[in-house]
């Protein structure tokens, strides 16, 4: 088999409560958290999953939520001990936690970094007060403001800030001002992207006035154009970096490569070296039930083995969010099949203008990145 990287996703589905627009799969932290319950769950089921990953190096590890920064530090060091018992590591791994500003405490921070988290991921989402009340956030924005400062006195030199637009009554001005001070933090990396409503949340069920679609647009217009002149380079729809620090774990995802998942309701994909066959998995979702599963090494609530039909549009709609594009040779090394399988898909692509072949490297054209959804839809199988 050629090789594919493996990441590791980790899911910590705690936080302190939940976000009236948040769609994955976190829980309101009422009664404490089950930290060395839950820790021994985890290795336990990473353990369960190694025959599937035998021989394999890990490029990346990235432990999300919920608010995986409620997690003490040792909880963390015991997690990522384990875990180095069980899988070996690739020189210079990246190690990404996801964390809360109103979580942020110097010396937690400290004993995360020291644990081996040497990538942070910060939900800003907004600077506004009012926003981020509308949008149900825990810190208010000395929080957010102050948060940058912890993780560099903790010895954090990477770090990506989330930030959202199109937020509730949001102005165009608003929107400018929260990149511009997102931007004047100093990032490694900045996650920009609009609010949408997502069934089975609060806003789907009762909507906020949202900005109309003419004024998101500029949102989207103004504020790309504004990150560019700040050195940063969109390598992603939304995804932006200082150079040589794009989230490899993420670029992972988008390249249709292999990642083992552990955590209540965890998503993993992984391909089988003997056959070269791609399998999607998903965990149980309940913490409780999750933590009860796992430990007696079924943490699986559900397998599929994807289709030959089906991998052209599962590869396209993942590696046509990259900015600049894919190596066709990339198609055939991570889905095992020839490129003829999205040979017709590419045709009515470069006929309509909306993707450029050149040089064996696939790209969307200007307006083929202003219409993905639509070029993708051209993978799928009748």
């Amino acid at each position: 088999m050629t090789h594919i990287p493996l990441s590791l996703y980790i899911h910590i589905p705690w936080c302190i409560r939940k976000c009236p627009y948040c769609d994955f799969n976190s829980h309101a932290a009422s009664n404490g958290l089950p930290e060395k319950q839950y820790t021994q769950a985890l290795l336990t089921n990473l353990s369960n999953e190694l025959p599937h990953i035998w021989g394999r190096k890990l490029e990346s590890i990235f432990i999300g939520g919920g608010t995986p920064s409620l997690f003490s530090a040792e909880s963390i060091d015991e997690l990522l001990c384990g875990i180095r018992a069980l899988l070996p590591f690739r020189p210079n791994i990246e190690i990404t936690l996801e964390a809360n500003p109103g979580t942020f405490e110097q010396d937690k921070f400290r004993g995360f970094r020291e644990a081996g988290i040497n990538r942070l991921s910060m939900g800003i989402q907004s600077f506004n007060p009012e926003h981020l009340q509308a949008l149900g956030r825990v810190h208010d924005r000395e929080e957010a403001l102050r948060a940058a400062d912890i993780a560099r006195t903790a010895g954090f030199d990477n770090f990506n800030l989330d930030l959202m637009f199109g937020l509730p009554q949001q102005t165009l001005e608003q929107a400018m001002q929260d990149l511009q001070q997102a931007i004047a933090l100093n990032p490694t990396h900045l996650s920009w992207y609009q609010l949408t409503l997502e069934p089975n949340t609060l806003f789907y069920k009762s909507p906020p006035v949202l900005p109309d679609d003419d004024l998101v647009a500029d949102m989207q217009l103004n504020g790309q154009h504004f990150i560019k002149r700040s050195c940063y380079a969109q390598y992603e729809v939304s995804a932006y970096a200082r150079q040589g620090f794009e989230c490899r774990h993420n670029r992972n995802y988008w390249e249709f490569g292999d990642y083992v998942a552990i955590g209540a309701g965890a998503h993993g994909k992984l391909t089988n070296p003997a056959d070269g066959s791609i399998t999607r998995y998903h965990n149980y979702r309940q913490p409780a039930e999750y933590m009860q599963q796992a430990m007696q090494g079924t943490a699986r609530s559900g397998t599929e083995r994807l289709a030959a039909a089906d991998l052209g549009f599962e590869f396209m709609l993942n590696a046509l969010r990259l900015r600049d594009g894919f190596p066709v040779a990339l198609f055939t090394e991570r889905t095992g099949l020839a490129s003829d399988y999205i040979k017709a898909g590419l045709e009515q692509a470069l006929q309509r203008g909306l993707l450029d072949v050149e040089g064996g490297y696939v790209r969307p054209t200007a307006t083929g990145w202003q219409f993905l959804n639509r070029v993708i839809q051209l993978f799928l199988e009748d």
